[in-house]
């Protein structure tokens, strides 16, 4: 069955690269997953098909109403195209809690998903509270304010879409990247072995696999030690030292745990 997602936005034509190219596009036209649009000026009342108005109080920027957030979401979800069990409804704001990649791996679990795209300067908050008592919950990229959810809403297309079973070229692709594990991913090299006097790592010219996973993931714990030290904090890390780190007091990093050891 595949993985369907609805986006509610104001800009449905800011996403034609995004399904039309690469992975997604592919996906599409395999039939992994289903991407359909809603457009929030469709469920307007007036001539100029206004989604925003002043805040009240005053200050700067528009707000979206909530007389067509509320219309195109209740039209969304009455097309029922699968069980709330299955169901992850997000909210693209930068008050939200902030994306992983943990929430991208659930959701690809997910048979359907639903994204609304705010712009301008937010939701008037009754839009907010009001879908949050409907399974809405609000997501952020980062700590960074864009224009609008829509590139945000790309990313989690493209994130969730990249893990589904037959997206990629290979079937641990997925896996073997940057924070799959709490962990940045390690260096790498592809040919020639030499350039501009660069080289490539004795160790991934040997043949010797057991030697390569050794130097890789020492590789991915040191690079994650030195650039994301916040990932080694996570629940579920057991700490290990990691040779070439810059002191050994900061050597001293953690490891995903996946159970009891014998």
């Amino acid at each position: 069955m595949a993985l369907s997602f609805d986006i509610l936005t104001i800009f449905p034509g800011m996403f034609a690269g995004v399904v039309g190219e690469s992975i997604v596009a592919r996906a599409i036209k395999t039939g992994l997953v289903q991407v359909r649009f809603t457009d929030l000026r469709d469920f307007t009342h007036d001539r100029h098909r206004s989604v925003d108005d002043r805040p009240y109080g005053g200050g700067p920027g528009m707000l979206f109403k909530p007389g067509p957030v509320f219309e195109a979401v209740e039209s969304v979800l009455a097309e029922c195209r699968a069980p709330p069990v299955s169901t992850r409804r997000v909210i693209l704001t930068p008050q939200g809690r902030r994306l992983s990649q943990r929430d991208l791996r659930e959701w690809s679990r997910a048979s359907w998903m639903v994204l609304i795209c705010g712009h301008y300067e937010g939701f008037d908050e009754r839009i907010l509270s009001g879908l949050s008592a409907q399974g809405f919950e609000e997501v952020s990229l980062g700590d960074y304010v864009l224009s609008g959810g829509e590139v945000p809403a790309m990313a989690i297309l493209d994130g969730v879409v990249r893990l589904l079973p037959g997206a990629l070229g290979h079937p641990d692709s997925a896996q073997l990247e940057s924070f799959e594990a709490n962990l940045l991913d390690y260096p790498q090299y592809t040919r020639p072995a030499e350039f501009r006097g660069m080289q490539v790592p004795e160790v991934l010219l040997s043949g010797n696999h057991q030697q390569i996973e050794k130097w890789r993931r020492e590789q991915s714990l040191k690079r994650t030690e030195e650039r994301r030290q916040d990932l080694l904090e996570s629940p579920g890390m057991e700490k290990r030292c990691v040779p070439g780190c810059p002191s050994q007091e900061r050597a001293q990093v953690k490891e995903p745990c996946y159970g009891n050891h014998q």
